[in-house]
């Protein structure tokens, strides 16, 4: 049995020092100009910014987006007491590997995905996950 699509991954897996969310916008499909769609579900895709929380990620690593296929907008957590961002969790995430063939030489890269956002230790899924939103 090969794996095919999109591999399940814990929160803490791919974030053990927990992570923070700049914004959310909705992912434009470069050729139409309208919401790109996800494949599976049909909703439009959002893009969460979220910066890493590892003290020793540096450069690309630091910053990553987190997609999420929801009907209307994420709503994001509250902002830490001072600070421009907000700490954050994903529910349901997935780890997409794809081959990066755009720089000069090809790579493996991948795009994290989740089906919902919501403040660290939180219970229950925000309003604007997937399952809440279909």
């Amino acid at each position: 049995m090969a794996i095919q699509g999109a591999l399940p991954v814990e929160f803490g897996t791919v974030f053990p020092h927990g992570a923070f969310a700049l914004g959310v916008e909705a992912i434009t499909d470069f050729e139409t100009k309208r919401p790109q769609l996800d494949r599976e579900s049909g909703l439009p895709l959002w893009a969460v910014d979220v910066i890493d929380a590892d003290p020793e990620a540096r450069g690309k690593a630091k910053s990553v987006k987190v997609k999420i296929a929801a009907e209307v907008c994420p709503t994001l957590p509250d902002e830490a007491a001072g600070l421009p961002f907000r700490p954050v969790e994903f529910d349901g995430m997935a780890v997409m590997p794809y081959v990066d063939d755009s720089g000069r030489r090809p790579r493996v890269a991948y795009s994290l995905r989740a089906r919902g956002v919501k403040a660290p230790g939180a219970t229950g899924r925000r309003a604007a996950s997937a399952k809440d939103t279909a």
